[in-house]
């Protein structure tokens, strides 16, 4: 038996902290993953929204969810919009509410590597998402450092997390040491 993937891992955080009814949001729609797993956690009480500011992670989403969750579809809301503008996004009554954000950040597989998340808009979007998360809230982000521009999103984004004041937030670090040194890793955050 060996340890939990990276995302394994952030799903196991969000798993124990969202309900059915709950409201959640993946910042990153990329391919689906995360937001098939939140639309799972809320049921059909509860609402996920997502972003992405491509089409084709949008479309690759609605198909997987009409595969792996077919009824799921009056509880995901997916905008076409950077993942900065998400608190304008969700209604009001969610703020402060939120049970989870996920973020995954980099580059749609199978798509064009040169469009990025990038930091002028990733941290907004990190600030809105603690604005909107609620007490024992969690935002999970997962960091790929190994495209351009990835290390530097990366180095901004622990240095946007190590600042946090501990009274108000916890924040984890998950990462395989004897790996690449560009894997893959996990910065979890909870709202205390």
């Amino acid at each position: 038996m060996g340890f939990v993937s990276v995302l394994g891992f952030a799903h196991q955080l969000i798993g124990q902290r969202v309900q059915p009814g709950d409201a959640a949001i993946d910042a990153t729609l990329g391919n689906g993953v995360d937001t098939v797993f939140l639309a799972k956690l809320v049921g059909r009480r509860g609402r996920v929204y997502g972003f992405d500011i491509q089409q084709q992670a949008l479309d690759q989403t609605k198909m997987r969810l009409e595969k792996e969750l077919p009824d799921a579809s009056s509880s995901v809301h997916m905008s076409l919009c950077s993942h900065a503008l998400m608190e304008a996004a969700v209604p009001e009554d969610r703020h402060g509410k939120v049970a989870a954000v996920t973020f995954n950040l980099g580059y749609l597989p199978g798509a064009d590597p040169a469009t990025i998340t990038k930091q002028e808009s990733t941290l907004p979007a990190l600030e809105a998402a603690l604005r909107l998360l609620r007490k024992g809230g969690i935002v999970t982000i997962v960091l790929y450092s190994g495209h351009d521009g990835g290390s530097e999103e990366a180095a901004a984004v622990e240095a946007w997390a190590a600042q946090l004041p501990l009274a108000a937030y916890q924040v984890l670090r998950y990462q395989f040491m004897n790996t690449s040194a560009h894997a893959p890793y996990l910065l979890a955050l909870e709202k205390r």
